[in-house]
């Protein structure tokens, strides 16, 4: 064999060679970006469990320690004379529908505590907090999801 034939089998080997790593660096790129796409997957809903996790919280009833006795922090209405007995943001929300003119949007008691309203993930800690005030009969929340103050 000569050397120019040499020459030309090595060249032929390494197109070869270099024709398969360009498939496999293609097949590795692919993945890379499927992993990418998985990461940003888990993280969204990692962080849909932090925010639900959050909404529950919120929503389970918290219990204080008061001269050696258990007691709700958000008290039941006919347990509490009047919503002095409401912590500060709770008696705020209240004032803030007793002031609406009819039925109250969780969006609009969102808007005048100067939340994000677009952001639907800021108004759930809200809306966990009327449901909370509704269910401790402080409001009255109606089957279109609005929310009225008891009288």
């Amino acid at each position: 064999m000569s050397e120019l034939e040499r020459i030309m089998a090595r060249r032929s080997e390494l197109d070869a060679l270099a024709e398969e790593l360009g498939k496999r660096l293609e097949e590795v790129q692919a993945e890379r970006e499927e992993l990418a796409i998985a990461e940003r997957v888990l993280h969204r809903l990692a962080e849909q469990d932090r925010i639900e996790a959050e909404a529950a919280a919120a929503m389970a009833p918290v219990n204080a320690q008061v001269a050696g006795r258990a007691v709700l922090l958000i008290p039941h209405r006919g347990e509490a004379p009047d919503e002095t007995a409401l912590p500060g943001d709770y008696r705020q929300i209240l004032s803030i529908v007793r002031a609406g003119d009819g039925p109250v949007q969780v969006r609009t008691v969102g808007e005048e505590l100067g939340l994000e309203v677009a952001v639907r993930g800021k108004l759930e800690p809200l809306r966990a907090k009327m449901t909370k005030l509704a269910d401790r009969g402080w409001l009255h929340k109606r089957p279109d999801g609005k929310f009225t103050a008891r009288r």
